[in-house]
């Protein structure tokens, strides 16, 4: 890998059926910013989708190997950051939006030979309907796992701070979800979410990494691009290698209005880290 880690590096970008650029990924369209980050010396991206399924595989593909790298995960966050729908809203008509377009992604996904995550689209809890959310959730869930599983795909559930959502805090809580599913499934690791609930990212991977398909990287406290010298890089990538993992790295931040700058950064960053590695 062009970085000197073991492993591929991604950078989260909006896919084109997106409304507007998610803000944690890079702000150019699609096939701009493949361009830009294959300049840097990335291997491939994650793509945020919206309203996509296996038809748009080849497209999407293209767009993205043109500039000289890979699709290596879908993701799943603008179907609730910017369509507001989820597998917990008490509507039934939502929630089957919601899952549809799961589904669809699901299929993406399974075209293109990468797995599907999914991180707040599961929704938050209102009062006295907790108990019932967390029934459909957990449906809704395993029946996306399956639908992956079926396509050729593996659904990776993020744990995420209950600032965005009401289930599944941590990498334990996840993993119980995981272990119940009837088709293969694994967990995205992110370092921003590790730290609001107060779990030492660290360790968390040193335990989790081999169930980890993607580990997402920020730099602590302000979310935004790596730094060089953060310390706690060489700790994260010995942890990984030591667990066995065989996924990708994903750069999830804010952008400081210039995605180019922020994805050089990120890249420098790890690229200086990676010698712990060596």
């Amino acid at each position: 890998m062009s970085t000197g880690l073991p492993w591929p590096l991604a950078y989260t970008v909006s896919g084109d059926d997106c409304l507007a650029p998610m803000p944690l990924g890079h702000s150019a369209p699609l096939a701009e910013a493949a361009r830009q980050l294959a300049e840097l010396g990335y291997d491939g991206v994650e793509v945020q989708v919206r309203e996509v399924g296996a038809k748009d595989a080849e497209a999407l593909a293209k767009t993205v190997e043109a500039a000289g790298l890979k699709v290596l995960g879908v993701g799943t966050g603008p179907v609730a950051a910017q369509d507001r729908l989820t597998l917990t809203d008490p509507s039934p008509d939502v929630r089957r939006h919601a899952l549809s377009r799961l589904l669809g992604a699901a299929r993406l996904a399974g075209a293109l030979g990468v797995p599907v995550t999914l991180g707040q689209t599961r929704g938050t809890f209102l009062p006295g309907l907790a108990d019932m959310q967390r029934l459909w959730a957990e449906r809704a869930v395993a029946q996306l796992a399956e639908e992956a599983a079926t396509r050729g795909s593996r659904l990776l559930l993020e744990p995420q701070s209950r600032a965005n959502t009401s289930l599944w805090h941590t990498p334990a809580e996840a993993l119980a979800v995981v272990d119940s599913l009837g088709a293969p499934a694994g967990l995205v690791l992110d370092t921003h979410h590790l730290d609001a609930e107060g779990v030492e990212a660290v360790r968390a991977v040193a335990e989790h990494a081999a169930v980890t398909g993607c580990l997402q990287l920020a730099a602590p406290t302000t979310r935004g691009p790596l730094t060089i010298g953060d310390p706690r890089l060489p700790a994260l990538f010995t942890a990984l290698r030591a667990g066995g993992f065989t996924g990708w790295l994903t750069l999830e931040h804010t952008q400081d209005g210039d995605s180019p700058k922020s994805a050089a950064r990120s890249w420098t960053a790890l690229t200086d880290a990676a010698t712990a590695l060596s």
